[in-house]
């Protein structure tokens, strides 16, 4: 691969592309932040930052990614920032001690999306992953104790009793119930996530935000938000999706328990599972341009 020349950005410049990413991330962050402060918890809005590692502070760090040197007065302070080096009057990120202390997990992501990229999406879950969390839950609780079960436990049992339940993400698959696990038709594993992961699953999908974040500061701000952004837009439709009655939170169900509720799951799936391809080419795309000799 050639080598790549790095762009040069003045700080009028960078400084707007920053506020940019700042006033983008603050729609979802603030919201959060204010009822964390309260003690209040939201099913749908917290789940990408109480989930997955990364805190909105992380997030709202601007980072031009790999290749782009940041000049003018304020680059400077940069100059101590984690994965940054000086670059004549400016900084840039330094790809190389990157990719020195972090290989394993360049690796392990470019594995998970290239193969995850590479096979076909598969539509016949309907999104009993969420109940199958909750089966029996009189027996075992309900994992989200503050919400109600839109059909009841009875009900919601019998919903998994009379589904095939054919889960292929290990990360939903470890919050099954136990009663649920023998039930499912994969028994996905960390080991066996890289044979597993397809681009139909919703889980999979969101994911993207996770692999974008680990790689930063590498890939640029803009294209680790576009993935938080369809993650987020996937946990709703996930969970209306679900057995949890979410009417009062603004989120009409899907009723995947009822044949036009599954055809309605499919067909955002599939929209989804087409966004989530080209966000996995692009994230694919960056890496090697952003690993690409300097």
């Amino acid at each position: 691969m050639p080598a790549v020349v790095p762009a040069r950005l003045a700080e009028a410049e960078w400084r707007s592309r920053e506020r940019q990413h700042q006033d983008r991330v603050e729609r979802f962050a603030g919201p959060y932040l204010e009822r964390r402060s309260r003690g209040a918890k939201h099913p749908v809005e917290d789940f990408l930052f109480t989930y997955y590692n990364q805190k909105p502070g992380q997030l709202l760090r601007w980072h031009p990614g790999a290749g782009t040197v940041l000049t003018g007065p304020a680059a400077a302070e940069r100059a101590d920032w984690k994965y940054y080096t000086a670059d004549g009057d400016g900084v840039r990120v330094d790809a190389g001690r990157f990719t020195g202390e972090r290989q394993d997990a360049i690796e392990f992501a470019r594995l998970i999306l290239g193969r995850t990229a590479a096979r076909p999406a598969q539509f016949g879950c309907f999104g009993l992953h969420e109940w199958a969390m909750a089966y029996r839950s009189a027996v075992n609780g309900v994992r989200h104790e503050y919400l109600e079960l839109r059909l009841g436990a009875d009900g919601t049992d019998d919903v998994v009793d009379s589904s095939r339940i054919r889960c292929t993400h290990f990360d939903a698959f470890r919050f099954y119930t136990p009663e649920a696990v023998p039930l499912n038709e994969h028994v996905p594993t960390r080991e066996t996530q890289r044979d597993l992961e397809q681009p139909g699953c919703l889980h999979a999908n969101m994911d993207l935000y996770k692999w974008a974040y680990k790689l930063t500061p590498l890939l640029p701000s803009e294209l680790v938000m576009d993935c938080f952004e369809l993650s987020w837009r996937i946990r709703v439709m996930d969970m209306r999706a679900s057995p949890y009655d979410l009417a009062a939170w603004g989120h009409p169900p899907i009723r995947i328990e009822t044949t036009e509720g599954k055809a309605e799951y499919v067909r955002l799936q599939r929209g989804f599972a087409e966004e989530s391809q080209a966000l996995r080419r692009t994230l694919l795309q960056q890496l090697d341009r952003s690993l690409a000799p300097d």
